[in-house]
């Protein structure tokens, strides 16, 4: 009985060793799979609360009234000169938000928007004040040209890649009413977006002719959709999100390291993912745990673009969090995946 004993309990620990040896590698995805449904439930609420009540308005077909100076044109209120209007392109939802003065609802119907539909999706209208505010959902991300003569405000659509080299997303995971692992105090929100800053910066200083989008600067929290369809709607040629691990039970444990998850059907996206993982732990030293399948992840699996999930360390290891949590090891981390990038365009991504 008792060699039984012995031999079942062999068997046991054979059985067990080769579970942890299959479930290890994916920590990352089982901690982004605990929180990613609750975490965009969250996102769609609080999209749905900063939402304005908009009346909907028609643009008038008439390509050749838009003519060579605007794909899109809208009349100037008596008295409004073209310096008075606010243009913002918000391009994570690609809404593009116009306010003009003394324009109501009952102007827009003698004076209709004026143009080529093409590059829009939806067209709306709200009163703040003395202020008519116009919101233009367009079809993909682009980059707008204006100019105004006496009479008219005129849009041109480019799309990123007519005004840059490269296109890259850049995501912060995370935000808002969804704070991602909280360890000691310190939410790994604050933790991407400050790597996410940092990287930002390098790329505004860089003389290359990136154009980076990012789904957050600041505390918001883009719905996963919204994130990965500004990949999808840019024709980025790389999308990177920055997110910090933990252990599936939340206790602080010996677990360190670094860990990339990519796309298992992109041979692209493991490439990048495998050149994301080399200059991130080269650059900050921390322990290479290898690559992680994604595609159980809704950003990975819905890109279109080759992508890198970036698993930059654990917050639930009491020293890897005390330097993650350092503006130093954000900055060298930053760094690594700049690095990865120029690498990424060297090698022809």
């Amino acid at each position: 009985m008792e060699e039984k004993a012995l031999r079942l309990s062999a068997v046991f620990l054979m059985i067990l060793t080769a579970v942890s040896f299959v479930l290890l590698p994916k920590l990352p995805a089982l901690h982004t799979w605990e929180v990613e449904a609750r975490e965009e439930r969250i996102a769609e609420e609080e999209f749905a609360q900063s939402q304005v009540t908009m009346q909907n308005l028609k643009i008038k077909e008439q390509n050749e009234a838009a003519g060579a100076k605007g794909e899109l044109s809208i009349r100037l209120p008596e008295g409004v000169t073209g310096d008075r209007i606010a243009v913002s392109n918000d391009y994570v939802t690609q809404t593009i938000r116009v306010e003009i003065p003394q324009a109501d609802r009952t102007y827009f119907d003698s004076y209709p928007v004026l143009g080529n539909s093409d590059y829009i999706d939806g067209l709306s209208y709200t009163r703040q004040g003395e202020m008519g505010v116009i919101e233009v959902t367009t079809n993909k991300v682009y980059e707008l040209q204006t100019e105004y003569d006496a009479q008219n405000f005129y849009f041109n659509f480019l799309t990123p890649h007519e005004v840059y080299d490269k296109v890259v997303v850049i995501d912060a995971g995370h935000g808002g009413r969804a704070v991602g692992a909280n360890k000691q105090g310190i939410n790994e929100k604050d933790i991407d977006l400050a790597i996410v800053l940092k990287l930002k910066e390098i790329f505004d200083n860089s003389d290359q002719n990136i154009g980076v989008y990012y789904t957050r600067t600041d505390d918001s929290n883009p719905t996963f959709d919204q994130r990965v369809q500004l990949a999808n709607k840019s024709d980025a040629d790389l999308f990177i999100s920055i997110h910090n691990n933990s252990t599936r039970s939340g206790r602080m444990s010996g677990t360190s390291g670094t860990q990339v998850m990519y796309d298992e059907t992109s041979e692209a996206s493991r490439q990048f993912a495998q050149i994301c993982l080399e200059e991130v732990t080269g650059r900050i030293g921390s322990r290479d745990k290898g690559l992680v399948e994604g595609d159980s992840i809704y950003i990975i699996r819905t890109s279109e673009v080759p992508v890198a999930l970036i698993e930059v360390g654990f917050m639930t290891n009491k020293d890897e969090l005390e330097k993650l949590n350092s503006d130093a090891y954000q900055r060298e981390t930053a760094e690594g995946v700049y690095q990865a990038v120029l690498r990424a365009f060297e090698e022809e991504y």
